[in-house]
């Protein structure tokens, strides 16, 4: 439901191939928020094969506060966010992946914490955690293995930067360098523009419909200069405290 003024949360759901989990998904989202802040939810289609661009038009057509947007032709799960953020009419963004596996029930949670620590100046990222993942041994080992590389070569303090749930200010998030896997890098990034991240213990899900996009390589190999070219990055950030003095305005007396 959105007030006057417009949507205080946009949730940004990126999808690629998911028809069959979209329909399920939208509906949790609605009922974990009913009652809740203004919002709206804007889904992404990467350029899928399959009907998802259908379903998701149909559910533009028939619900309040529903966007689809679509790629032309596969792009990558950060260039489906970053579009979904620069399309989202909220100054708060949540995200969460379009297989069903995050629990959108853990939203008001992220979002109440967030309303708790969100003071001062500095932007503040909530990042979901699964300790108790639901996936198959090769995507937990491999998830497992490049957290810990990434911990080691970034010093993020976030145990699990995978999670697609996370909770941000529109407007941090387009200052970040928009690159191919940034969104396997956003507590790092909030840290080099000076936020702060904060993880919080949230659910996770076994994959209810359709197959894993992601295996082994995807989580380590790949991500190896990627890893190198955030590092680099963060080391050249530049986020100075800054503090103000005022003059005593002119009254004109």
């Amino acid at each position: 439901m959105n007030s006057e003024t417009g949507p205080e949360l946009s949730v940004v759901v990126p999808v690629l191939d998911e028809a069959e989990n979209i329909v399920p998904l939208v509906e949790e989202i609605y009922a974990a928020l009913e009652g809740g802040p203004a919002f709206e939810i804007v889904y992404v289609d990467d350029g899928s094969s399959d009907e998802s661009f259908e379903v998701l038009s149909e559910l533009a057509s028939a619900r309040p506060n529903f966007r689809a947007l679509r790629h032309a032709s596969r792009a990558g799960q950060s260039a489906a966010i970053l579009s979904g953020v620069r399309a989202a009419g909220a100054g708060l963004i949540a995200t969460l992946d379009g297989d069903g596996q995050n629990d959108p029930a853990d939203i008001p949670k992220l979002l109440a914490l967030y309303r708790t620590e969100a003071v001062g100046a500095a932007p503040l990222m909530i990042a979901g955690h699964r300790r108790q993942r639901r996936d198959g041994i090769v995507k937990r080992v491999s998830s497992r293995i490049a957290n810990r590389v990434r911990a080691r070569m970034l010093g993020d303090q976030t145990p699990d930067t995978g999670c697609g749930l996370k909770l941000f200010p529109r407007q941090t998030f387009l200052e970040f360098p928009a690159f191919d896997h940034m969104h396997r890098f956003l507590p790092a990034l909030m840290l080099r523009a000076g936020g702060r991240v904060i993880s919080e213990d949230v659910g996770h899900r076994a994959r209810a419909r359709g197959q894993s996009k992601y295996g082994m390589w995807d989580r380590l190999w790949v991500g190896i200069a990627d890893l190198r070219g955030v590092g680099w990055l963060a080391r050249r950030g530049m986020a100075p405290e800054i503090s103000e003095i005022k003059g005593t305005p002119d009254t004109g007396a």
